[in-house]
């Protein structure tokens, strides 16, 4: 049951691999927008959503070195938070902010055929997963490029670069891209407080990572002083591809020291449209809740 909650989706950059309509980036000219402009746009349109529709499509690598694949369709509104996903598997997943305390209503379209109440950071729902269900949306992409006060080192996000335009399926698109060679895992002490999370957030590397490399379980204490191999990025390779109309992210493509580690596709983006608030009940007719 746990493979079919996939929460993000991820698209090859390539035409042949999945069809997506993908054209070589043309030289950025010199009177168009600067790569500071195109990531302070894209953070501020992120962080001033209220409502989001999308379909996205995910690819990601296991621990074992293959890749799943899933198709989600996915609404919510940002602040409060209300998130409901559905898979092309017919597996449901609702949470919403204050309520069920904190655990998601999860309808696995399985046998038993009955709806469980879940932690979306637990172990079950993260099983296998790069991303929670709480972070469906934008806001990763926003932290991947702008970084958190908490890191130390910002060469990362300083490594993007605008490098031109781009259309994809039929829309023009920003280019943006990040060649970050000196991607390495490197050693940390763990310090009172820290969680797989924590971590990531000190190094900008994605909490999947840290629990890879180290054999953690999410959730799992950490133990004070203890030698752990994180990243020091979120990858070797990186490109953001962004709608110049909506100025939100159409594919993320990220590469590390072992190849492709994931990718999103983000199709059918309605942002900033009420949605009713029955759509985030559990007793929506719609759904199998």
């Amino acid at each position: 049951m746990t493979r079919f909650f996939r929460l993000l989706a991820f698209l090859p950059l390539t035409a042949v691999a999945l069809g997506t309509a993908f054209a070589p980036a043309a030289q950025a000219p010199a009177d168009r927008i600067t790569t500071e402009q195109l990531m302070n746009r894209l953070s501020n349109t992120i962080e001033s959503l209220k409502t989001l529709r999308c379909n996205v499509r995910a690819q990601e690598r296991l621990i074992t070195g293959k890749y799943q694949s899933a198709q989600t369709s996915m609404k919510m509104t940002f602040n409060p938070q209300r998130i409901y996903l559905k898979n092309i598997k017919g597996v449901e997943v609702l949470w919403v902010a204050g309520q069920n305390d904190g655990d998601a209503w999860v309808y696995p379209n399985s046998f038993p055929y009955v709806t469980l109440s879940l932690d979306p950071n637990g172990s079950i729902m993260r099983r296998n997963q790069h991303h929670s269900a709480l972070d469906a949306g934008f806001g990763t992409i926003s932290d991947l490029i702008h970084g958190s006060s908490q890191r130390h080192d910002h060469s990362f996000e300083r490594s993007f670069r605008y490098v031109g335009d781009s259309i994809i399926l039929g829309r023009p698109c920003y280019v943006l891209r990040s060649n970050y060679p000196q991607f390495r895992y490197v050693p940390y002490k763990t310090v009172a407080g820290d969680t797989p999370a924590r971590i990531a957030d000190k190094f900008g590397c994605g909490e999947y990572r840290v629990m890879e490399r180290n054999g953690i379980s999410p959730g799992s204490a950490i133990a004070v002083g203890q030698t752990l191999q994180v990243p020091n990025g979120y990858g070797r390779r990186t490109i953001v591809c962004i709608d110049q109309k909506l100025m939100l992210p159409v594919i993320v493509d990220v590469h590390d020291d072992k190849g492709l580690f994931e990718k999103f596709e983000f199709s059918d983006i309605i942002a900033n449209q009420p949605i009713p608030l029955a759509e985030f009940s559990k007793d929506y007719p719609a759904y199998k809740l």
